[in-house]
């Protein structure tokens, strides 16, 4: 109860403004601040580069504990950087030090930086390939659709690059991503495959590169993640693989999580938007109490997702309620979908639809508020802190005002309500992040301008003197 939060700090960008553990970055991560003290603090800033060479995309990599690494820097965190001209690079978390760096290809353009495994492997993706608009008139089908690279992160090593082609998944393939071990495909057609990223390196593996050592490729020698040469595609598949799993869902949406494994689609009708089927992945069995559908009417539609704190649970957002549910083994092979707990948003009665003027006229309301209406209390924004074991929920109210509440992870208790300064403009796009005594809001306006807002925890100590 003697603890409140104060803004400390508010900075402007003309670029994205980024946040990984305690570290704000601007100016596409050029300008990295500190915000562990108690107001943050400029860490470093990397010399300017050109739009061609600016970082594209990052990930924050932590040191493994209890591991003997080859190297001393490999030991500290670093901040692994994906730039505009095809180079990755390893900084250091704290200076900004080039430790390491790798030229990827000079045929593919990389744009996306995403974990396999957090903390373990990383896969890098192009952007997808395009005909030219002559060579697509002809009917030509472009067969390369993009290009993924695999590394694991301490050391730095390279697993492998490999192409998704039209040729080997299917004409209908849109997308391709890995998590987990698992090559994972969509298809335009609502269809999700899954293949197993060992399997197809043990079977369609050329060659074992590594980097920085001298290789010969299609007549071409050089050193492998060293410009031009760059890395070579030494996984290429030439039959489909084995597949393990597919879905037919709407929009691509599938999620795996539980325990036992489940699966969370909406099936691939559009009558069925805004219904959520958790399954078993074992044997496509729907759970009982499976189907969730959370009645409301709202511009936002409510969303679904695994808790990310590994219990196995499910959290279900909508605008006036939160749901945490849990998967249950029940008796034979079904499981069942229980309620965990609920946070509901504290909200007036709702107004008569009926109105009566001075004059006596009645006035019918044409219209159901919606609700996630601005004069509404709604749920925005829900962050899990795991070292405090609290769910952060953004919470707008009326007149632009908005609240960040701290709920108990394991019972949705509320612990604390949190008012922010700054008014929360539904139509602008925010992030907030809550993280043990800090809470940092980013603010996208029209034109390309961000605000950050830094809130730090303060103890008023006048109580306790007082009490003394």
């Amino acid at each position: 109860d003697t603890t409140t939060f104060r803004k400390v700090w508010t900075k402007q960008s003309k670029s994205p403004i980024g946040y990984e553990k305690g570290r704000i970055y601007f100016e596409n991560y050029r300008c990295c601040y500190s915000s562990v003290a108690l107001k943050p603090e400029l860490l470093y800033q990397l010399p300017k580069r050109s739009k061609l060479e600016k970082i594209e995309d990052a990930l924050l990599c932590e040191c493994p504990l209890g591991e003997t690494l080859p190297r001393s820097s490999d030991h500290k965190p670093c901040l692994l950087a994906l730039t505009a001209d095809n180079w990755l690079y390893r900084l250091s978390a704290k200076t900004g030090t080039l430790l390491e760096s790798v030229y990827l290809s000079s045929q593919y353009k990389f744009r996306y930086l995403e974990w396999d495994v957090p903390q373990e492997t990383m896969v890098l993706k192009s952007v997808q390939k395009k005909l030219e608009p002559m060579t697509r008139h002809a009917g030509v089908l472009q067969a390369a659709l993009l290009c993924l690279a695999v590394f694991r992160v301490l050391p730095l090593t390279l697993l492998g690059m490999l192409e998704i082609n039209k040729t080997v998944f299917g004409k209908s393939v849109v997308d391709a991503t890995i998590s987990h071990g698992l090559l994972i495909v969509t298809h335009s057609m609502g269809l999700v495959r899954l293949y197993s990223l060992e399997h197809i390196t043990e079977q369609f593996m050329l060659k074992k590169l590594v980097l920085g050592e001298k290789s010969e490729w299609n007549g071409t020698t050089g050193l492998v993640g060293e410009a031009p040469f760059g890395i070579p595609l030494n996984i290429q598949i030439k039959d489909c693989p084995p597949l393990l799993f597919e879905v037919s869902c709407l929009e691509n949406a599938f999620q795996i999580g539980g325990f036992p494994y489940h699966y969370i689609i909406t099936p691939n009708q559009r009558r069925q938007k805004g219904s959520y089927h958790v399954c078993s992945l074992k044997d496509n069995t729907l759970a009982k109490n499976g189907v969730q559908f959370m009645e409301c009417c709202s511009l936002e539609s409510d969303w679904i997702y695994f808790h990310p704190d590994d219990s196995g649970r499910i959290v279900h957002v909508g605008p006036n309620q939160i749901n945490v549910l849990k998967v249950k083994e029940a008796q034979g092979s079904q499981c069942h979908v229980a309620q965990d707990f609920i946070i509901a948003a504290k909200r007036e009665d709702t107004v008569n639809a009926v109105t009566v003027t001075a004059s006596g006229r009645v006035v019918k309301k044409r219209f159901k508020q919606l609700d996630d209406d601005p004069d509404q209390k709604t749920f925005r924004i829900v962050e899990y802190e795991d070292e405090l074991e609290l769910l952060a929920v953004t919470q707008t109210e009326t007149e632009g005002k908005a609240l960040i509440g701290l709920y108990d992870n394991q019972t949705g208790a509320v612990i604390k309500d949190i008012a922010l300064e700054e008014s929360w403009d539904v139509t602008y796009s925010h992030d907030m992040f809550f993280e043990r005594d800090t809470i940092v809001h980013i603010e996208q306006e029209p034109k390309n301008n961000f605000n950050c807002y830094v809130y730090k925890m303060t103890r008023d100590t006048t109580d306790e003197k007082e009490q003394q």
